[in-house]
């Protein structure tokens, strides 16, 4: 028997639609990401401390399920692909502003918007694909497309090692032009890329026949507020089970290149590059743990992707030269993003279709507001317990939310191959 390769079984209208799905999530993490790379000269325009600067991704993350919530009700009501295309626009917009911010409060105002149009990126990016995808392969596709995320990180650390070592030191002296606001304004242009591929995609067809056949889709927003009740408890072991995920990835990305400039004294260059390995690290473990669910289950991969995270903190974190943090880099985030590569499939296997905008990416950016001070308080404890260092609250981040990850996902359902179809 031919072996089966799930790439090949997609037509033409399929495969743009998921493309574009993950570019549109790739995009979203890069402009999130770059930020992450910028806390230091952030923090130097406009003259307040690295821990302070945290305070934006703070904003940035807990207004998430606000933009989860509202781009799920509107492509509930509307349609996935026009809100889609609204969503994109909105986050690209307010990234851009984020460059243009003349103080600090001005920049958190608009890294809190920017916030909102990420947090409903995802679910509905998801929703869209998985309901115009075919079942077979669904893990392969899913471990693919959480790794648009991990490839936004990748890319925003590549275009932050490669301006500054080849761009910025030929354009000195212009504010607007150099340093974190240039990065800032490119990252919006691919943009474009995104919404053009979206224009030529078809709408999710499970939501054209719930359109043609429940009355549901044009209720008044409170009668359909009321009936999203009736999923609350499963709702809520989702939520703590995204709560511990966000932990274990904001919790070894977030501060990671500062851990690297600071602690270990690298360049921003050689960081960005170190940056860069791990975050292939993660694109190659999400794809693979991704699809091994096909077989295994969704939930034994989870655990066994998230466990194994433990023993890679020594060569992670403790290695004496660039070379051994990258590899260490590469294996940690293997299986971080490995965990991850399952829950785009998992969480829309577990939503009632009636739900499915917004009951995943709710789910999903709620676990993002439970631990949006993380940034804060990882920065917090480093400088209070262990004179700025990083390294030890790094290494208890993965021990304690690793295990969480473990324990949260295999105490619960396993819906591996529902039928996504059905409206």
């Amino acid at each position: 028997m031919p072996e089966y390769r799930p790439q090949r079984s997609l037509t033409r209208v399929q495969l743009r639609t998921f493309i574009a799905c993950f570019l549109g999530w790739t995009l979203d993490a890069f402009d999130f990401f770059i930020l992450t790379w910028c806390l230091d000269s952030v923090a130097q325009t406009f003259h307040v401390s690295t821990v302070t600067v945290t305070d934006s991704l703070f904003w940035t993350l807990c207004m998430r399920p606000v933009g989860a919530l509202l781009f799920g009700i509107l492509a509930e009501r509307y349609g996935r692909k026009p809100i889609l295309i609204l969503n994109i626009v909105c986050f690209t917009l307010f990234e851009l502003s984020s460059a243009f911010s003349p103080n600090f409060t001005v920049f958190l105002v608009t890294r809190a918007l920017f916030g909102i149009g990420m947090g409903g990126e995802w679910g509905v990016g998801a929703a869209l694909a998985f309901e115009t995808l075919p079942a077979e392969g669904r893990g392969f596709f899913s471990g693919i497309l959480q790794e648009g995320y991990v490839l936004g990180n990748l890319l925003a650390g590549a275009m932050y090692g490669l301006a500054y070592a080849f761009v910025f030191p030929h354009i000195q002296g212009a504010a607007y032009l150099t340093n974190w606001r240039a990065l800032f304004v490119l990252g919006t242009l691919p943009s474009l890329v995104v919404i053009w591929l979206l224009a030529g995609c078809k709408e999710s067809p499970v939501w054209l026949e719930r359109k043609a056949r429940v009355k549901e889709i044009s209720a008044p927003l409170l009668e359909r507020m009321k009936g999203y009740l009736r999923y609350l408890p499963n709702f809520v072991v989702l939520i703590l089970m995204m709560s511990a995920f966000m932990s274990l990835s904001h919790g070894t990305q977030d501060l990671y290149p500062t851990f690297l400039k600071h602690d270990m004294g690298l360049s921003k260059t050689t960081a960005s590059w170190v940056g860069v390995i791990a975050n292939l690290g993660g694109l190659t473990g999400g794809v693979c743990c991704g699809a091994l669910s096909e077989r295994f289950g969704r939930r034994k991969m989870i655990v066994f992707a998230a466990l194994l995270a433990i023993p890679m903190i020594p060569l992670w974190e403790w290695s004496h030269t660039a070379v051994m943090l990258a590899v260490g880099g590469f294996l940690m985030q293997f299986m971080v993003q490995g965990a991850w590569g399952v829950v785009p499939v998992h969480l829309n296997e577990l939503s009632p279709a009636p739900v499915r905008a917004v009951f995943p990416g709710l789910a999903y950016q709620l676990g993002n507001l439970t631990t949006s001070y993380n940034g804060h308080i990882q920065a917090s404890l480093a400088a209070s317990l262990y004179f700025g260092h990083l390294r030890p609250v790094l290494a208890w981040t993965v021990v304690l939310m690793g295990s969480a990850v473990a324990l949260t996902a295999g105490l619960g359902r396993e819906a591996k191959g529902a039928d996504l179809s059905t409206v």
